[in-house]
């Protein structure tokens, strides 16, 4: 029988050792490899993220050279929405109303089906000056807005608070519909907004409250757009209420033009009055039209910014509704002579688009109306070669908007004495 002899004392002493220089070595390839995955996680960049175009927007010293001849131009956050078979029209009004600085947000509603917001979104990522300048997004998960109802407010506050967050620099917002057209460029537009204090906000209104306000307002009616997922019809109530006594109720227009300033203290601000006149109107007819007036002429911090005019030309029936009629092309001088940036409304595809489009905007079919950070040859898509944001190239239609705010100035309706509170 074999019997097993321990091993010498120098072979076990130097097979111990292999067997701990064995496991110091694993020991320390473990920690070497997880110092450098830690070192590779804390100092990876995240996902690179797209950024604008540096010959659309370049940077500039803190502190210029010279001094420049004009402001700086603005910059406006455009809320565009339609529905069923409206993205052509938005795409249209989208291409009329374009500058790279500004932000755009594009709605279809809950009608349209998803296939159409899909071919929208799609249909903006190919145009090669949005992708550049990163300024145009379609909302995903679309709102109801029923325009007879109270829907469209929280439509417009939606909207405007996913454009806070899409950008920090727009200085104004302005809602349009599909059937809704600019009259100006965006040169134009921009151009006299540089030379206006930031604290505006345009914005029709009246505090008149006649019998058929009042009987509208005092109406009570639940709006199935703000909970119910498909189309159905509105619900009125036989009831009716008093008009408020803890504010002033104030009528005005569905179009506007609002500061920044005055959209953070709707949506962010602390005093809650945009809230309660929020719950109050819910339940009120078209309510729309009441509910930035109203905030708007009961605060003290807002009620010396407004501008009782909207700059949206409307043409209106002669029905004891004045119900807002479609214009054509027999109106077109009136509409332009107007001094309106916007008018509203037209049919879709109307011919009177194509003159605009012809004679004040110099905008060819399926193209961006060309501007000052156009650089391409003329005629052959001067959009296609792009420049600096900054620079402006006003014409006719600033001097149109510009004569309208100095009449505005002439007859003292500038600054909104209507809404001065006590």
């Amino acid at each position: 029988m074999l019997q097993q002899h321990p091993a010498p004392p120098l072979a076990a002493a130097l097979l111990e050792h292999a067997k701990s220089s064995r496991s110091l070595i694993i020991a320390t390839s473990f920690f070497s490899l997880l110092f450098l995955l830690s070192l590779y996680f804390s100092t990876s960049p995240g996902p690179l993220q797209p950024q604008p175009d540096p010959f659309l927007f370049p940077t500039r010293p803190t502190f210029p050279s010279k001094i420049p001849s004009d402001p700086a131009p603005p910059s406006v956050a455009y809320f565009i929405s339609g529905a069923c078979g409206d993205s052509a029209r938005i795409l249209r009004l989208l291409f009329a109303s374009y500058h790279p600085k500004n932000q755009y947000l594009l709605h279809l509603d809950p009608s349209a089906p998803q296939t159409e917001r899909d071919r929208l979104a799609l249909t903006v990522q190919s145009v090669p000056i949005f992708r550049a300048a990163q300024n145009v997004d379609v909302i995903g998960k679309p709102d109801y807005s029923y325009s007879s109802g109270s829907s469209t407010i929280s439509s417009v506050l939606h909207a405007a608070s996913i454009l806070l967050k899409l950008a920090k620099n727009w200085d104004w917002f302005i809602n349009l519909n599909a059937d809704d057209y600019p009259l100006v460029t965006q040169d134009d537009l921009l151009h006299i907004l540089s030379f206006l204090p930031k604290e505006l906000n345009f914005v029709n209104h009246t505090s008149y409250i006649g019998w058929r306000e009042s009987s509208k307002l005092r109406r009570i009616i639940v709006d199935p757009g703000l909970y119910m997922s498909e189309k159905s019809a509105m619900f009125y109530v036989t009831q009716k209420r008093d008009l408020p006594n803890a504010f002033r109720l104030f009528s005005g227009s569905s179009f506007f033009i609002l500061s920044r300033n005055f959209i953070e203290f709707c949506i962010l601000g602390t005093d809650n009055f945009p809230r309660t006149l929020l719950m109050y109107l819910s339940n009120t007819p078209r309510s729309l039209s009441n509910y930035f007036p109203t905030i708007l002429c009961n605060s003290h911090q807002f009620n010396r910014t407004i501008v009782n005019h909207s700059f949206l030309h409307v043409a209106f029936d002669n029905s004891s509704e004045k119900k807002s009629r479609p214009l054509n092309s027999t109106e077109f001088d009136s509409m332009i002579q107007s001094g309106a940036a916007f008018a509203s409304h037209f049919q879709n595809d109307d011919p009177v688009l194509d003159r605009i489009d012809a004679e004040i905007l110099n905008r060819n079919p399926g193209q961006i109306v060309p501007g000052g950070w156009c650089l391409g040859e003329s005629g052959n898509n001067t959009c296609l070669v792009w420049g600096d944001a900054d620079v402006l190239r006003p014409g006719p239609g600033s001097r149109r908007l510009e004569k309208r705010l100095v009449n505005l100035l002439a007859d003292g309706h500038f600054w909104s004495r209507s809404c001065m509170l006590d």
